[in-house]
C-alpha cells in the first residue's frame, strides 16, 4: 500500500470497510481519535482512517490549503490506491464539503465511490458558506475579515472553541489562522455540481446556531441514491458535545454498508 501524509498510518488489509474521516474548519485528525474504539464497542467492523490535512496537527509546518479544488485534486490522487477498497466518507462542517467534491471529482472520472457518504453540519453547496465572526463581515474574496477577537468569540459561542484558549493568546496565533484559511477554502467552492451516486446520510445539530437544519436538509438535491437525516442533540460541535450519540448512529451505518459491492461511478 502505498504511504500518504493525509494518513497516519497504513490501512488495515482485512477491514470490511474503511471510514475516512474529514475534519472541520480549523480541526484535525485528532477529532476523530476515539472512533475506532468506540465503533468496535459498538460492534462495527471498520478501520477508521481519519484524515490529515496539510498546515496543521502533525502537519504543522506546511503550507494550507485555501482553495478547494487543489486540496480535492491533491486528495483524489494520495488516497486513490485507499479508495478502491469499499470505504464510507464522514465530513463534519468543512469536512462535508471536501468530502462531497472529493466524490463528485471521483463520480466525474469514473473511479470507485464510498458505499455512503455521511456529512454533517453543512449547508447543503448551493447555499452560501457559513460566516464566522461578523464584528466586520466577510473579506472581497468571500473570506473572513472579522478580528481575532471577534472570530475567537464566534468560535466560543459556537462550542468550537474551549473557554480556558481564551487565556492564552499563543495558542489562539497559532490556531486563528487555521480557521481562516479554511473559512477561504469554503468560500472557494464556487458553483454547486451535480447529484452524486452514493447514499447520503447527513447530521444536524438540533441547536446549531450557525447552520440550521433545513440547510442541512438542502443536501437531498445531491441524492441520487437515496438520503436520510438525523437531527442530534448539541449544536455545530455534537461531534465533541455528544460523540456517543453521533456514534450510535453511525454504528448502524457501518454495519449496513460493511457487506456491500464497492460502487463504481460510469465517467462522464
Amino acid at each position: 500500500m502505498t504511504t500518504t501524509e493525509y494518513l497516519a498510518r497504513a490501512p488495515r488489509p482485512h477491514a470490511p470497510v474503511r471510514l475516512l474521516c474529514f475534519p472541520f474548519a480549523g480541526g484535525g485528525a485528532s477529532a476523530y481519535a476515539r472512533w475506532q474504539r468506540e465503533l468496535d464497542a459498538r460492534g462495527a467492523s471498520v478501520d477508521v482512517l481519519p484524515v490529515r490535512l496539510p498546515g496543521r496537527e502533525g502537519r504543522y509546518g506546511e503550507p494550507r490549503f485555501t482553495e478547494l479544488a487543489p486540496l480535492v485534486q491533491e486528495l483524489d490522487e494520495e488516497l486513490d490506491e485507499v479508495l478502491v477498497s469499499p470505504h464510507l466518507l464522514y465530513g463534519h462542517s468543512m469536512g462535508a464539503l471536501i468530502a462531497y467534491a472529493l466524490i463528485e471529482r471521483r463520480q466525474m472520472r469514473g473511479a470507485p465511490l464510498p458505499r455512503a457518504a455521511l456529512l454533517a453540519a453543512y449547508r447543503a453547496p448551493h447555499l452560501p458558506p457559513p460566516r464566522l465572526g461578523t464584528d466586520t463581515g466577510a473579506g472581497a474574496d468571500g473570506s473572513c475579515a472579522a478580528s481575532d477577537s471577534g472570530l475567537a468569540r464566534a468560535l466560543g459561542a459556537l462550542g468550537g472553541l474551549p473557554e480556558a484558549l481564551l487565556g492564552h493568546p499563543e495558542w489562539l496565533r497559532a490556531l486563528l489562522p487555521v480557521v481562516r484559511d479554511d473559512l477561504a477554502l469554503c468560500a472557494s467552492a464556487g458553483t454547486a455540481g451535480g447529484p452524486l451516486r452514493v447514499p447520503l446520510h447527513l447530521f444536524a445539530g438540533a441547536d446549531d446556531s450557525l447552520v440550521r437544519t433545513s440547510e442541512v436538509t438542502a443536501w437531498r438535491r445531491y441524492a441520487a441514491r437515496g438520503c436520510e437525516v438525523r437531527v442530534l442533540p448539541g449544536g455545530h460541535f455534537f461531534l465533541r458535545t455528544h460523540e456517543g450519540w453521533l456514534l450510535d448512529e453511525v454504528a448502524p451505518l457501518v454495519r449496513r454498508y460493511g457487506g456491500r459491492r464497492t460502487v463504481h461511478a460510469a465517467a462522464s
